[in-house]
């Protein structure tokens, strides 16, 4: 999904990965198929492990083989850059936000209406922003990619570049079938990713929920089960009701951007999080020449910090904790504004 990105370095891939002695002169696929296939053995063991059914373990090991063609895409994956430049935000914004994008949402938000306030109701969600996760990580369900999962995770875990990742993403697509999915559901991105919310197999078994009362969880075919599943992942992750993501403002040139510089480092994706200032009351930045552009104030002690994505001179964004909830959902500036623009698009 695109909600859930890596960057992924060509020599940690390398690490761990196991290495079977095959003939001299073999050609180079046959022999990642011998290792691959030695590999699927230490995988069923995990699986029966950690409880999977020897069923469902023998009903599928001995179908896979190795997907070259995912090894090929997650190579072509950026290194991390830690000095790279950032490039602008405007346009990712032209792409990403365009008019079809926001046409089809908000004909999406009309259409699931009755689905989207039930929802909100129950989780605080926004509406808004339930279509916008939706429009940026599928098209509002129109790509939701051809891979077959267990194959593509498999192969993944056995290239090694995050083998404890995709070993474990492995296995709970195993565990998905030993819950009902059917096997051939089990399809999406060459990353593990599927269905309406392009959920990981272990995110589909924690928050996945059932959104249309049939008492299945269906993240490809029902819009509700995809809406309702969405909402859930954002509570879990502390979306509050009632705040905005964020908002679009204008900042004084003589702003002092020394004095608000944040002071901590994230864990997760500092690069991401080191482009906020500290964090301020709205009643601070308004007494700042902070000047909302297109909405009102929230309340005065809402918290959020400042992010110039394109520099001084620019449209600014005023976040709040909830866009650090869009965040959690995928650790990119650019696509944190992305569906909090969008969400605002295809509610007006």
């Amino acid at each position: 999904m695109r909600g859930l990105h890596w960057v992924l370095s060509n020599v940690a891939m390398l690490a761990g990965a196991v290495i079977v002695a095959a003939p001299a002169g073999a050609p180079a696929v046959a022999q990642d198929e011998t290792g691959f296939q030695a590999y699927l053995d230490t995988l069923g063991r995990q699986a029966l492990a950690q409880g999977v059914t020897r069923r469902t373990v023998d009903a599928v090991i001995p179908t896979l083989t190795l997907n070259p063609r995912v090894i090929e895409l997650d190579r072509q994956q950026p290194e991390t850059r830690p000095n790279a430049p950032i490039p602008a935000f405007e346009p990712y914004r032209r792409q990403h936000l365009s008019a079809a994008l926001i046409a089809q949402g908000r004909a999406a938000y009309q259409r699931e209406r009755p689905s989207l306030a039930a929802i909100e109701r129950e989780t605080g969600v926004p509406e808004s922003i339930m279509v916008a996760i939706w429009g940026h990580e599928t098209s509002y369900g129109k790509v939701m990619g051809g891979f077959d999962l267990p194959r593509a995770l498999a192969t993944l875990a056995y290239e090694g570049r995050r083998r404890d990742l995709f070993s474990m993403e492995f296995i709970a697509t195993l565990k998905m079938i030993d819950r009902g999915v059917p096997r051939e559901r089990l399809v999406g991105s060459w990353a593990g990713a599927f269905g309406g919310p392009q959920f990981l197999p272990s995110v589909y078994l924690r928050l996945a929920r059932d959104g249309d009362g049939d008492g299945r969880v269906d993240i490809w075919n029902s819009e509700a089960d995809t809406l309702a599943s969405i909402a859930n992942y954002f509570t879990n992750a502390g979306w509050r009701a009632g705040q905005p993501w964020g908002f679009a403002v204008s900042v004084p040139a003589d702003l002092n951007r020394a004095a608000i510089a944040s002071r901590t480092s994230s864990p997760r994706c500092p690069r991401v999080h080191d482009r906020h200032s500290r964090w301020k009351t709205m009643a601070e930045w308004r007494a700042l020449g902070i000047v909302p552009l297109r909405r009102a104030w929230p309340g005065d002690n809402v918290q959020a910090t400042l992010l110039e994505p394109d520099g001084p001179g620019k449209t600014a964004y005023l976040l709040t904790g909830n866009y650090r909830v869009i965040l959690d959902y995928n650790c990119s500036n650019f696509y944190a504004l992305s569906v909090g623009l969008l969400a605002d698009e295809v509610e007006n």
